[in-house]
């Protein structure tokens, strides 16, 4: 059954173009200039397109084609699509991060949706930031939206070897470095890694945020494992168009959608995908945005009721997104944790994910693992606690060699990514594989923007002795293609003087996984004559959005916002007569 039609008048676009007076007729006037006729638009539900394509940005290449499909279905479904370019954020090439600058998209995502005479939008994104920069955006300026996922890369290869993107780059530049391959090889690899238009096609983070978002709600069903230059991704863009307009009708808006319930999914998703550690800051910071408190409590409670079942790299050993896709993709997944769900609940092409899940199916057991026989018992991300961390941190330990998850050893400390780039292979520092790398100075605001520093390099001579993994602790974040026994988002940070700033080279710090515990062997006396003699460092910004990102950034724990952004209160619409 049709959902009927918006009158005109009930539209939020009537405000510009159905009222009388001077404003009004400017409105229509300069929409002439723009060559469109009255019978395009007026009367007709108004669909923003905010697209982050850009030349710069390997991910979302593509997406200028895709906003043509985009449109395509706008149209068919009776609606008036516009599109507006919105910052890209390059995972590869924008520095020092772009976690710096995902509150700068979610800032202009809201003002735009909000400033113009926008009824309901469509979001393009999928390189890591994008996805939570533009839900967290939309969520609180509360229109009608749809996100479209940019989709995976195709797989990588190299040789006889398939390669995951992210994740056989770090393997491959250690065997470079531990000497097992030369130059030869890596101009090879150099070519091979990323074939083609779209996102890493590992579960990284940019899988994994997709992969939430569908689990939200806010995607067509199956949307997030598409390989972008597959024909089904057009064909996905379109129905998305024809979405919106419909939920323009309905008046859903995602406050409809981004409840509680959605967001507990989306934990539940995330952990039994074995996704990025990466998604635990975001979806923290995505729910805050919808009014809805999210915890590192709640990842580590529902990481432990959920086991991994996707068998994709870098948390399982062997398949990648296209593989996942042709699986069955996340309805596959979902239909075998249906218990752990919460179906009632309404998603952008379903008054419920009941629904929505009908019919789902898994087509290869192996790929997709059954509930007996799982890639890991428990969710692949665990939250610590202890005196090194306070406010929390993280590890994704299914990516960890199992050894190392219990362990105590001594503290080699570097103040600086730079400094442990210039000093990690010196010899002078005696580094075994019993040691713990520290790394500070790495986090929200002492990065700056917590880059993905986490996933420090070992020592060469170590590599070439065959070792691959060590505990390693910072207040940064990894890369979710990465993998290793890394301790992450250290909370408060080294910068804002949390524990990390005290310890020293030679302090012994135990990691205890299944304790969730991470403990400095310092005692609280000897701390507070180190705190008396810490000083803060030195300001990063002077001006500019730097130092506007500086003084309202928030910790890892509470999800990096804009604390402006992120506190609760009302903003009205503008009056456009």
């Amino acid at each position: 059954m049709s959902t009927p039609e918006k009158r005109p008048e009930e539209l939020r676009s009537h405000q510009w173009y159905g009222t009388e007076g001077l404003r009004t007729f400017s409105h229509r006037a300069r929409t002439r200039q723009l060559g469109y006729l009255p019978e395009e638009h007026l009367g007709k539900p108004v669909i923003a397109i905010l697209n982050t394509w850009s030349d710069i940005n390997p991910c979302h290449v593509h997406l200028r084609d895709r906003a043509q499909a985009v449109k395509r279905g706008v149209w068919q479904a009776g609606g008036f699509p516009l599109e507006f370019p919105v910052s890209t954020l390059s995972e590869t090439f924008q520095k020092p991060t772009p976690m710096l600058y995902r509150n700068m998209l979610a800032m202009e995502t809201e003002e735009l949706l909000r400033s113009y005479p926008v009824d309901g939008a469509v979001l393009m994104g999928g390189c890591d930031k994008s996805t939570p920069a533009l839900l967290m955006g939309a969520a609180s300026a509360d229109l009608p939206a749809v996100f479209v996922p940019a989709g995976p890369m195709l797989p990588g290869h190299w040789r006889n070897e398939v390669l995951g993107s992210g994740t056989d780059m770090w393997k491959y530049w250690d065997d470079k470095r531990a000497g097992v391959i030369g130059d030869c090889e890596m101009q090879e690899l150099e070519s091979g890694l990323a074939r083609s238009p779209g996102h890493c096609m590992t579960m990284g983070t940019a899988s994994t945020l997709t992969a939430a978002a569908e689990a939200l709600g806010v995607t067509v069903p199956g949307a997030s494992s598409i390989p972008a230059v597959d024909s089904g991704h057009d064909r996905m863009a379109a129905r998305a168009g024809m979405t919106i307009v419909e939920l323009v009708h309905k008046d859903r808006k995602l406050s409809d959608i981004l409840t509680a319930d959605a967001f507990h999914d989306a934990v539940t998703t995330v952990l039994g995908l074995g996704g990025s550690t990466n998604a635990v800051i975001h979806l923290i910071a995505m729910a805050g945005r919808a009014g809805v408190k999210l915890t590192l409590d709640d990842f580590d409670r529902i990481a432990r009721t959920v086991p991994v079942l996707a068998n994709v790299r870098p948390g399982g050993q062997t398949y990648l997104m296209e593989d996942f896709h042709f699986a069955g993709g996340l309805p596959g997944f979902l239909s075998r944790i249906t218990d752990l769900l919460h179906l009632d609940r309404p998603t952008v092409s379903y008054d419920t994910l009941r629904e929505q899940l009908a019919g789902a199916q898994v087509h290869n057991d192996d790929v997709i693992r059954t509930r007996d026989n799982p890639v890991a018992a428990e969710g692949g991300v665990a939250v610590l606690r202890g005196n090194l961390c306070p406010d929390g941190a993280v590890i994704k330990h299914i990516s960890a060699e199992p050894h190392l998850l219990k362990h105590t050893g001594p503290a080699v400390v570097f103040d600086d990514y730079r400094t442990m780039q210039r000093t990690i292979n010196d010899p002078s520092l005696g580094i075994t594989p019993d040691h713990v790398l520290v790394l500070r100075g790495a986090g929200p605001k002492g990065g700056p923007g917590m880059p993905e520093y986490g996933m420090l390099p070992l020592p060469d001579y170590l590599l070439k002795q065959g070792v691959r993994d060590m505990v390693r602790i910072s207040d940064a974040r990894m890369s979710g293609t990465s993998y290793g026994a890394c301790v992450l988002h250290v909370a408060p940070e080294s910068y804002v003087g949390g524990p990390l700033a005290l310890v020293r080279t030679g302090d012994s710090i135990t990691l205890d996984v299944e304790a969730r515990t991470l403990h400095l062997h310092v005692d609280d006396e000897e701390l507070q004559r180190r705190r008396a003699d810490w000083t803060p460092p030195p300001t990063r910004y002077e001006r500019g959005y730097g130092a506007l990102y500086n003084e309202q950034i928030t910790q890892a724990d509470t999800g990096c916002d804009f604390e402006f952004l992120a506190r609760s209160g009302k903003v009205q619409d503008p009056y456009a007569g």
